[in-house]
């Protein structure tokens, strides 16, 4: 039997079992539901860092996009939320659409 040990979307066990399969899970208390979602988070990074197709890349975006809504509510903040913020900081320092690398910054010159 295949052990897991990880965070798993809602439906999972419910589709587990549509599969004539038996499954085991535990619900999380908040602290330990934080650090799974923090290591969710990496997970759905690393798989987005590894897809070679663009189908694939934006899969596992959506998959982040999930946990980083998660993680919002974690710490009290709904997704409209946290996309007002986003957008608010938007405003304020800008996005990443201009592609920009800095390179250095010379100091005392004020």
């Amino acid at each position: 039997m295949p052990k897991y040990n990880k965070l798993v979307r809602d439906r999972i066990p419910e589709i587990i079992a549509e599969n004539g399969q038996t499954y085991h899970v535990k619900k999380l208390e908040e602290e330990d539901y934080l650090v799974e979602l923090r290591r969710k988070a990496q997970e759905e990074l690393n798989e987005y860092f590894e897809s070679s197709k663009t189908n694939e890349a934006i899969e596992e975006l959506a998959d982040v996009l999930e946990v980083i809504y998660a993680l919002g509510q974690v710490h009290g903040v709904e997704p409209a939320e946290l996309e007002k913020i986003r957008r608010l900081k938007a405003e304020r320092r800008g996005r990443f659409a201009k592609k920009l690398f800095l390179l250095d910054v010379e100091e005392g010159k004020a």
